[in-house]
């Protein structure tokens, strides 16, 4: 499968040897870069079944909590959380990866540690909760693609025992079509009209699917504009069209000096990311 990977588990403790800080989670690292010949060459990273959290720290009211896992031959990931009175969410990902691993980046023209540091888009949530997101999250800086999934992690955990209650993130959402359009932050969407069928012919399971007009801002600055029409084509057993309806999706994603990411949710376990 593509997702081939060693699930990570961390179990971070205080002084008084009580869990402060849990996480359980699946990623993988797809990087391009540059050969001595002046090409590129595409890697994929994966966890080892040997990993670290060397590093990693509790955090209080005063100082973020740090996740920081290692692994390969010089490779190393984290991310650090910080908390208000009534919620902790995550705040930067900072991945390094070293291309004297000539297993994975073979012939490579830089050598190396090579850092990229990404903000992380998990919304805040509720102290004693648990984070959970089992569908896959992307984050893409500097010829890095982080793919994330099957995610569970609290911060700040309290009397040293992990919650049992979820906040779930947006693309685990239930499959159910909300009955009014979702609304998110400096973001909107507007759909055209169709033509729609006569009443006494049945629906086309092909038509062409509506355009949705999609964009998002980096502060009060629009940084994406995006205008079009989805259709899915899923082979499996039997073919399956998907239509993306505007009307019933929510975007979001974010801007950075040389990537953009738009994610579309259509409230029915459909995500797409660009």
């Amino acid at each position: 499968g593509f997702f081939q990977s060693y699930a990570v588990e961390v179990d971070v403790k205080d002084a008084s040897n009580a869990t402060c800080l849990y996480a359980k989670w699946m990623m993988k690292f797809l990087i391009k870069y540059e050969t001595n010949s002046s090409d590129y060459k595409n890697a994929s990273l994966n966890l080892s079944s040997n990993v670290t959290h060397n590093g990693s720290i509790c955090g209080n009211d005063t100082q973020a909590a740090l996740l920081s896992v290692q692994f390969g031959e010089g490779h190393s990931w984290s991310v650090n959380f910080t908390k208000t009175n009534e919620t902790y969410q995550g705040d930067f990902i900072t991945f390094t990866y070293n291309t004297n691993d000539t297993a994975v980046f073979p012939d490579a023209k830089r050598k190396g540690p090579i850092t990229i540091v990404v903000k992380d888009t998990m919304r805040p949530v509720q102290l004693n909760n648990v984070f959970v997101c089992h569908n896959a999250d992307v984050f893409e800086a500097e010829n890095v693609t982080q793919i994330f999934w099957n995610v569970t992690v609290q911060a700040f955990v309290q009397n040293g025992t992990i919650s049992k209650k979820e906040s779930r993130c947006r693309a685990d959402a239930p499959t159910s079509a909300p009955t009014v359009p979702p609304t998110i932050a400096n973001v909107t969407t507007a759909s055209t009209t169709t033509l729609s069928p006569s009443p006494t012919t049945a629906p086309n399971p092909v038509e062409n699917p509506e355009t949705g007009n999609y964009s998002l801002k980096s502060g009060n600055k629009t940084c994406l504009l995006a205008t079009v029409g989805l259709q899915l084509n899923v082979s499996q057993d039997k073919p399956l069209l998907i239509n993306i309806n505007p009307k019933t999706t929510s975007a979001d994603g974010t801007c950075g000096n040389t990537t953009a990411t738009l994610k579309l949710n259509d409230g029915n376990s459909t995500l797409i990311g660009f």
